[in-house]
């Protein structure tokens, strides 16, 4: 009796240019870890502020996030998914600092923006938008921060983790450590709660209407 054996092709993932640092740096190249931090510092920090509305704690956090991926590099399999992976240790510094606070700091206000959308507005302001434009923008930024810090922080971050760190919808469950399902109902809920606060004071954002 003749057996056929089929072969089972196993599918390689395709490393990302991250994935080569990552093999760099697990190789001792520190130089590969400085062009991960230079990469990722600003959208951290970004993602941060946006969960504690504190420049400060934003900055610390992001920096003991690139301490431990430094000192967890040689866990790390380069498997294309560096970002997910790094943002889950993120979220995970970001729970415990909460736990730690005797005080919430989910609430508390702080005015001003971060750095990349201060540069956003010089170059729109050089390119295309007059000065009245600048200002809209500017207040609807302020506005859309303002209506985050008051909606649950599992949507909270569902909804900063795809539209501001442009993670995929997997990715972002990946990082939550939820299903695929569960991403989806936060973030419909989250732009759902953001196009009601901002419909109550006359702002209508075609960027939060549900896909």
């Amino acid at each position: 009796m003749n057996y056929i054996q089929s072969e089972q092709s196993e599918t390689t993932p395709i490393r990302t240019e991250d994935d080569l640092l990552m093999i760099q740096l697990q190789e001792g190249d520190n130089t590969a870890f400085d062009q991960l931090v230079t990469k990722y510092e600003g959208e951290l920090k970004g993602f941060f502020y946006r969960q504690t509305r504190d420049r400060q704690q934003a900055e610390d956090l992001a920096q003991d996030t690139f301490l431990k991926v430094y000192n967890q590099s040689w866990d790390y399999l380069p498997l294309g998914k560096f970002k997910s992976w790094m943002y889950r240790i993120g979220r995970n510094l970001f729970i415990d600092s909460i736990r730690k606070q005797a005080r919430d700091a989910l609430v508390k206000a702080i005015k001003g923006h971060n750095e990349d959308e201060e540069d956003r507005l010089a170059r729109l302001s050089e390119e295309i938008l007059s000065p009245e434009e600048i200002a809209q923008f500017k207040e609807l930024s302020s506005q859309v921060d303002e209506a985050l810090s008051s909606i649950p922080e599992d949507q909270r971050m569902t909804f900063t983790l795809h539209h501001y760190s442009e993670l995929s919808l997997s990715e972002v469950a990946d990082v939550m450590q939820t299903s695929l399902a569960t991403t989806k109902s936060r973030l419909r809920l989250a732009r759902g709660k953001l196009r009601e606060k901002l419909n109550q004071i006359g702002i209508k954002n075609p960027a939060l209407q549900q896909e």
